[in-house]
């Protein structure tokens, strides 16, 4: 058993992980945050990354000027921040990594309606949320407090029949009207984030939730019931993309509750494969490999090559988050034999066509590339994926060239060829400036990052491009 952190290590540990900062981005904020004269008298960045991994370790507290600079970054109070543990963030011991728990719980309910009260109630609240607001609530459940609950959605319990009534306020063609609007705004996000249109959705959820609280045909109330399960995945995902991770989680959990209540395992199956994905970008692969083992118990045998594929990378993502380069490899393999069983005959729903083959290459590539920032062999991998993956894309998926650019510049800078990833770089700065997304701006911070050491004019002027470009 790891000894207990302190609140405070917790607390640094944890505002950093949820804005997505590895520890050298944390450092670079920290520089930033201080005033000229401050600034000068800070010692280099790796012993300022050195300082960063003491605090966070809990070997002990900040001094100056480091506290003040803590307290600028995230934006919260001296005594909040090192002093009185806020309510919304304990530290746990167990052998998994260190969590963050949200107070209140998760909206954990399972029957349907339920399900829809809740549905209605969260999505109510966050359209009355400010967004600054929003941002600041970055706790999110992990380890048992997520894990066990979550179980419940492979249990079998007594049928509780969705929609009983002889006739309803809509028909067939309104809900196909919504299922419409639900592959609009997935569209939208995979093509430009989900910074312009997340209100959109969270507006429209609400709007299915109520007609929910009404009594409606069997046939319809099952398809309404996809469509806010859909529509709560969509949001979350987009909430995520915003950096708003405590309301990203908690639409992904509603969304999962909504799909045991029609019994759809494969779109079950993929929100638990995005809420992994939210825990490896927060640090909990152990966790995330949980999820993802119980996505693929939910589907075995009756799951579509593509679906299949794609819980396959994700159970990679996890491996390679956890060190274990053979254990990444048969996943992967597995992934790519799953993808080649893929045939016309398929009828994949709307929700799993967006990973085709420069999906599974981008998130491939994107895996070798974690791996090559501990070990420089793996960059020729990541180089192979990812430029496959840029070959394939469509031109309309902004965000993932977006990303695909970013991760191929980093991958050539650990391969070595500053010139080829300045070149990459500065393409990926112009494809930024064209979508909404936080995860696309945390990748360009990190670029920038990476290319300041280089002493090199060109170099220089591409850090310069990223940062006014991170400004507006």
């Amino acid at each position: 058993m790891a000894p207990t952190l302190p609140p405070w290590a917790v607390r640094l540990r944890a505002e950093r992980r949820n804005r997505l900062w590895s520890q050298r981005e944390m450092a670079r904020q920290l520089v930033e945050a201080a005033d000229e004269t401050t600034r000068a008298r800070l010692p280099a960045r790796e012993s300022i990354i050195r300082r960063i991994r003491a605090y966070e370790a809990g070997d002990h507290q900040p001094g100056d000027p480091y506290r003040l600079l803590y307290c600028r970054v995230f934006g919260i109070e001296e005594t909040d921040l090192f002093d009185t543990p806020p309510a919304a963030v304990v530290p746990t011991v167990r052998e998994w990594t260190g969590t963050v728990v949200t107070v209140p719980p998760l909206p954990w309910v399972w029957e349907p309606r339920g399900t829809v009260n809740a549905v209605y109630d969260t999505s109510r609240d966050d359209l009355m949320l400010d967004r600054r607001q929003a941002v600041k609530a970055l706790a999110v459940t992990a380890g048992l407090p997520l894990i066990d609950p979550v179980q419940r959605w492979l249990a079998k319990t007594p049928h509780q029949p969705v929609g009983t009534a002889a006739n309803g306020r809509i028909g067939a063609e309104e809900v196909a009207q919504l299922e419409t609007t639900a592959n609009v705004f997935r569209t939208w996000d995979h093509s430009h984030g989900g910074g312009l249109a997340r209100k959109a959705v969270i507006g429209q959820l609400n709007e299915v939730a109520d007609l929910l609280r009404e009594s409606h045909p069997h046939a319809i109330a099952l398809r309404l019931f996809r469509v806010m399960a859909e529509m709560s995945k969509i949001a979350a995902t987009m909430s995520w993309d915003c950096g708003m991770q405590t309301a990203a989680q908690k639409c992904y959990v509603l969304a999962l509750q909504a799909t045991k209540s029609v019994g759809d395992r494969p779109l079950g199956a993929s929100i638990l494969a995005s809420m992994a994905r939210q825990l490896l970008y927060l640090g909990h692969p152990r966790d995330a490999l949980e999820l993802v083992r119980l996505a693929l118990d939910g589907v075995r045998g009756t799951a579509s090559p593509r679906l299949m594929a794609m819980l396959r990378t994700r159970e990679a993502w996890a491996y390679a988050a956890l060190g274990r380069p053979e254990a990444f490899r048969r996943a992967t393999d597995a992934a790519e034999d799953a993808f080649t069983d893929i045939s016309d005959g398929d009828h994949d729903p709307d929700w799993i066509t967006y990973f085709d083959a420069a999906e599974l290459a981008g998130v491939t590539g994107g895996r070798y590339l974690d791996m090559a920032r501990r070990d420089s062999r793996y960059a020729g991998d990541a180089l192979h994926y990812i430029g496959r993956a840029l070959q394939l894309r469509q031109r309309s998926s902004m965000r993932s060239l977006a990303l695909d650019r970013i991760g191929l510049a980093q991958a050539y800078l650990l391969a070595g060829d500053l010139d080829a990833a300045l070149s990459v770089g500065t393409a990926a700065t112009q494809t930024a400036t064209q979508v909404q997304s936080d995860r696309v701006r945390v990748q360009l911070r990190e670029l920038c990052a990476d290319i300041e050491p280089h002493r090199d004019p060109a170099a220089a002027d591409l850090a310069q491009q990223i940062r006014e470009t991170l400004a507006r």
